[in-house]
């Protein structure tokens, strides 16, 4: 009769699960209810009472609120919510960038057009005929440095040296309205025209001036798109398995556990948040490059480029070089007419007095410089903040979207349970991965798609260094053009070209025995180990039962 009280003991030991918390009476699941059903999910076949956890394949496998469906749930939600953190972060970003575009493209458009509505309010009470017959040339000029800064695929120079040779030939005709100028005759003037220089140096100056202004404008206002542009797909990248993994473990698992109010340990959030966003991290050299070429340029749209001063008096260093023709007609008729020829006398005659400039008109240019300045700063200011978007980018998440409780906290949620996180932070960027303990990163497989945009900031940050020296630049879409080569960079040759999994020191196990009932550690046996220490314990409390049978 002795046995059957001992062998029914032995079968309750067995079969009862163990505790991670004191007390006996299970805890009630009313805030993960809450939680759940906060979520959009379905109360139905949610625990009124903690059950056990065997079941659970990314929550800790001890007691828990949690059944497979919620936790698969749960995951998807957590993937969900934090890549609307990425694409909330990146919208920011975005905007700032828009802004500024908006911004300087709004200033430097108006200053195109004040220059041309300028042009056209003065030019017919100041030249007459030579004006309204020839219109479509002045609004050619300005349609092509449009089209110029708009990033067209056309030659600003050439563009330039087109406008004063069409200019040329249509005002030499109309100054010597008494000679029949043919075509041929015109070819042979415009041979000429830079030896006798019929405009003065204006050509040349604006030439030089213009085009390093249209050069650095254009650069300027396409660097903040091909930023935005950046942000926006990197933002769209879609989270790992193994990230997926992580997420739920840091946002969702202390619910399951009951551990509702704990908040994650700050240094576990940011190794879980730099695994994820390993890749993005790799942005942050060529980022740093580009903000800082933007600024670079920034300086020279205000200094020595003098952008304000040059764009807004094209109408004025036009008005000058027709005036300096005008003046110097006598001597430049001589001087083409002694290289090409004399032109035969024109039958048809005509009065010149309407051809001849009319009076003396003053052209202004309002300055706008201290609009350009304000903008100037304003972008370099916002340009600089924004050098360490992706390095400081997993912490930025994890104390305002995470809200993970502070590094020197012992009571915070470190993925088992709550206690401390003893883990070190990992490093940023892919190949600083190596043994991240949160998520499994493979630093062997860098994202393409972040390759692709590393390599777009490349090809900006270089056409920002040509504008900077004044050089024109292509601004042919690049953006399916991706070399391969530039996919390792952030690998190491003595760490790539095989899979690196971390050791069981430094890895998590995929399922966790139930945590340690102090809180101050976490016990890093697998669950498939609890029915071996079932066994023993049931075979160890047989053993003695037997023993003191036998006595």
């Amino acid at each position: 009769m002795r046995v059957f009280p001992w062998g029914f003991w032995l079968l309750c030991v067995a079969s009862a699960p163990a505790r991670g918390d004191s007390g006996s009476k299970a805890r009630s699941c009313a805030e993960v209810r809450q939680l759940y059903g906060a979520k959009g999910f379905s109360l139905s076949g949610v625990p009124q009472a903690e059950i056990s956890g065997e079941h659970l394949r990314i929550c800790p496998q001890g007691y828990t609120c949690c059944t497979s469906e919620m936790e698969e749930n749960f995951a998807n939600k957590s993937r969900s919510e934090f890549e609307a953190m990425m694409k909330e972060a990146g919208r920011s970003v975005q905007a700032t960038l828009t802004a500024q575009h908006r911004s300087f493209d709004s200033y430097f458009q108006d200053l195109l057009n004040k220059s041309e509505k300028a042009l056209y309010d003065a030019f017919p009470s100041m030249y007459g005929e030579l004006y309204t017959q020839n219109v479509k040339v002045f609004k050619d000029l300005y349609s092509e440095l449009r089209r110029y800064y708009r990033s067209s695929n056309i030659n600003l120079e050439e563009a330039l040296n087109e406008f004063w040779t069409r200019l040329l030939e249509r005002l030499f005709k109309l100054l010597n309205p008494q000679y029949h100028i043919t075509d041929e005759y015109l070819d042979c003037m415009v041979k000429h025209a830079e030896q006798h220089k019929p405009f003065g140096e204006v050509p040349r100056d604006l030439k030089m001036k213009a085009t390093r202004a249209f050069i650095a404008a254009r650069s300027y206002a396409q660097g903040f798109l091909v930023g935005s542009d950046v942000v926006r797909k990197v933002s769209q990248v879609s989270l790992s398995h193994e990230c997926t993994r992580a997420i739920m473990k840091l946002m969702y698992c202390p619910h399951c556990r009951g551990m509702s109010s704990v908040k994650p340990c700050n240094n576990y959030c940011l190794n879980v948040v730099k695994g994820c966003l390993a890749n993005q991290a790799d942005l942050s050299t060529e980022w740093k490059y580009l903000m800082d070429s933007l600024i670079g340029v920034a300086d020279r749209i205000d200094g020595p480029y003098n952008v304000d001063t040059v764009i807004g008096t094209i109408h004025m260093r036009i008005a000058e070089a027709i005036s300096n023709l005008q003046e110097n007609k006598d001597s430049i008729t001589s001087k083409v007419f002694q290289g090409c020829g004399n032109p035969k006398i024109s039958t048809k005659g005509s009065s010149s007095e309407d051809k001849k400039r009319r009076g003396k008109v003053t052209l202004e240019a309002k300055s706008s410089a201290q609009v350009l300045e304000m903008l100037v700063l304003d972008a370099k200011g916002n340009l600089t903040a924004l050098k360490t978007y992706w390095i400081t980018l997993p912490s930025n998440l994890c104390s305002k979207k995470v809200m993970s409780s502070s590094a020197s906290d012992d009571k915070c949620w470190n993925g088992m349970t709550k206690g401390s996180y003893l883990p070190e932070v990992m490093g940023d960027g892919l190949a600083n991965q190596i043994n991240n303990p949160e998520v499994e990163v493979d630093i062997t497989k860098p994202d393409m798609t972040i390759r692709q945009q590393i390599m777009q900031l490349k090809i900006m940050t270089n056409r920002l260094g040509n504008a900077n020296n004044g050089n024109d630049v292509d601004f042919q879409d690049t953006s399916d053009d991706m070399s391969g080569s530039g996919s390792g960079d952030s690998c190491p040759d003595d760490v790539c070209g095989k899979r690196l999994s971390k050791s069981p020191s430094t890895r998590q196990p995929e399922t966790h025995a139930i945590p340690k009932q102090s809180g101050h550690g976490v016990n890093g046996a697998s669950s498939r180990s609890l029915p071996s220490a079932s066994l023993l314990l049931l075979l160890s409390v047989a053993v003695t039962a037997a023993m003191h049978l036998w006595r």
